[in-house]
């Protein structure tokens, strides 16, 4: 069973940078079921939303539209990480932050929670004016 680990939230001003971490472990056969590794965001009293997602064997990533330009999403084999780096971070990127899995592939319904098995606890950004 894969285990999903968030770090690296924090609070920064507006137009600062953050970089999220997600470690899965549990074993070399779990992490290789891993297909789809995606970030989501939560905010209070908002439904949970697609922020970006990679597939992890040819590194296909898909990015909401609110975060293009201005996410990153990257994964570290060596590490078994799921990385996102957020720049130019806006009062409205304000939420709790959680990472996802799944053994399919990303593809258009990558934003979909219904899709994803494994989750992570989350980890909070907090962005101020």
């Amino acid at each position: 069973q894969v285990l999903l680990v968030e770090s690296g939230g924090g609070s920064v001003q507006a137009g600062g940078s953050l970089r999220l971490s997600c470690a899965a472990s549990g074993g070399t056969y779990w992490i290789n079921w891993i297909n789809c590794m995606t970030w989501f965001r939560q905010a209070p009293g908002e439904e949970r939303e697609g922020v970006a997602a990679i597939t992890t064997d040819n590194r296909s990533t898909y990015y909401a539209d609110s975060v293009k330009g201005r996410f990153t999403v990257s994964q570290d084999n060596a590490k078994n990480t799921l990385d996102l780096q957020m720049n130019s971070l806006k009062p409205e990127d304000t939420a709790m932050y959680y990472c996802a899995a799944d053994w399919r592939s990303c593809g258009v319904n990558w934003s979909n929670v219904r899709k994803y098995t494994t989750w992570g606890q989350g980890t909070q950004v907090t962005v101020s004016s």
